[in-house]
């Protein structure tokens, strides 16, 4: 049992890491086909912040 929930784990960790970066430009095109409807709080402002009102820092 702990194997199983061991692997689990690991591979939760591991398609965590696949995400792009937030505000990259593969982040907003992954956004940009996503329902609307279905954006957390969280990306709505990231996507507004990043990908409609960049910064130059």
């Amino acid at each position: 049992m702990k194997k199983t929930m061991l692997g689990l784990v690991t591979v939760c960790f591991a398609l965590g890491g696949c995400a792009p970066e937030v505000g990259s430009k593969e982040w907003c095109s992954q956004l940009k086909e996503k329902p609307k409807g279905d954006w957390t709080a969280n990306e709505a402002t990231d996507f507004t912040k990043h990908c409609i009102f960049p910064s130059d820092d």
